[in-house]
């Protein structure tokens, strides 16, 4: 039964290291509603390298509407946000236009490399303006598995702790595979996600949820059904109430 919400993937072609075309994007929405996935947040990267201009806004925004319909037909609610790559250049702009779809909420990343610090100050400037910080995958980020402390920090401030499915898979290393069931075993995981990318990632989560539901029982299923997700609804209220 699909019952799954994945708020990250990269299933929509936008230039990065995700799909390539609207025929592979489709091929992903296809396997991930076939693994139980109902809803799906494409999140196409935003990094200090390739930021967001108002042309690449344009053609992600056409890949995707070209993507919901037939997404629809292989039984997955496609919805567009966006995932953030700490820079100085988004503390000059209003977070709003990084939602992730009617949510009140915008998806961050801890850099893999260097500091948490500059993902605590764009996740301020995110809090400023209204919205609440999902923070992508803090197991995989350098800082956070120094100093896992980070990650409780955010959490304890209502920032929501988002952890790979693939994590805790055991396929990004032991140190994130251990970090991330931490998160999850000691209720500071507030969703698990796919951050599925291509054929040899997709955006599954019915893996995941098997061990997560072996390991917390029932409270897996608020991990995977975007219940943390309902208070920050607001245009997508009524998609989680009908799929609730």
């Amino acid at each position: 039964m699909a019952r799954f919400v994945d708020v990250h993937s990269h299933v929509v072609p936008s230039g990065d290291d995700g799909a390539k075309s609207v025929e592979e994007g489709l091929a992903l929405c296809a396997e991930a509603a076939r693994r139980g996935t109902r809803a799906l947040y494409a999140t196409p990267h935003v990094w200090p390298q390739l930021p967001l201009t108002q042309d690449r806004e344009r053609d992600v925004r056409a890949a995707h509407a070209a993507l919901v319909a037939p997404a629809a037909r292989a039984g997955i609610d496609l919805r567009l946000g966006w995932e953030l790559t700490p820079s100085a250049a988004l503390l000059d702009e209003d977070p709003a236009r990084y939602r992730l779809g009617g949510l009140a909420a915008v998806l961050l990343e801890i850099s893999f490399r260097g500091p948490a610090e500059p993902a605590r100050l764009l996740g301020e400037h995110v809090e400023g303006a209204g919205l609440v910080p999902v923070v992508a995958h803090p197991e995989r980020a350098e800082s956070v598995l120094a100093n896992p402390g980070i990650a409780v920090g955010f959490a304890e401030r209502g920032w929501l702790l988002q952890v790979n499915a693939t994590s805790l898979l055991g396929r990004h290393g032991e140190e994130e595979e251990a970090l991330g069931w931490r998160l999850v075993e000691e209720g500071l995981a507030a969703l698990v996600a796919s951050d599925g990318h291509r054929a040899a990632r997709p955006a599954a989560l019915d893996e995941a949820y098997e061990l997560v539901l072996a390991r917390v029982g029932e409270g897996a299923d608020a991990l995977f059904d975007g219940s943390a997700l309902a208070p920050l609804a607001g245009a997508d209220r009524l998609d989680l109430a009908e799929r609730r």
